[in-house]
């Protein structure tokens, strides 16, 4: 499945939903995205494993502690991220991709657009997270 697209192509509500070129468009657009957080994370360890230095300084150790642990966690924000990239590109590839997975109808090509690993519709999130605040609130 690799349909031919245009640089310039943007999916439209007025083709048929998931077509073969929707499908290619939001498979690159999770590769690129994907690709590009691989990168930032080879450059981090790059950069941690360089920054071995020895702050006779209390306060600067400390600060440069505080860096590394933070530059970690979100690394490791990254790498769950890249695993619900990879679940993404398998929906597609299953034929899944862009169906809300309680619902079954179309997520929507506006918030696919902004967030290519939705699993669900607004109206299905925004009934999820009512309930998640009525556990958390009880």
């Amino acid at each position: 499945m690799t349909a031919e697209l245009t640089k310039d192509y943007t999916p439209s509500d007025d083709e048929p939903f998931m077509n073969d070129r929707q499908k290619e468009y939001f498979r690159r657009k999770l590769i690129d995205w994907k690709e590009d957080i691989l990168r930032e994370t080879r450059e981090t360890i790059t950069n941690l494993q360089e920054d071995t230095s020895h702050h006779p300084d209390l306060t600067d150790r400390a600060s440069s502690e505080t860096e590394r642990s933070l530059e970690l966690r979100a690394r490791d924000r990254q790498r769950k991220l890249v695993n619900k990239i990879n679940a993404a590109i398998k929906r597609i590839e299953e034929g899944t991709y862009g169906y809300c997975e309680e619902t079954g109808e179309p997520i929507g090509l506006k918030r696919l657009e902004a967030r290519p690993i939705a699993t669900l519709s607004i109206e299905a999130q925004e009934a999820h997270e009512r309930r998640e605040k009525v556990y958390r609130d009880e």
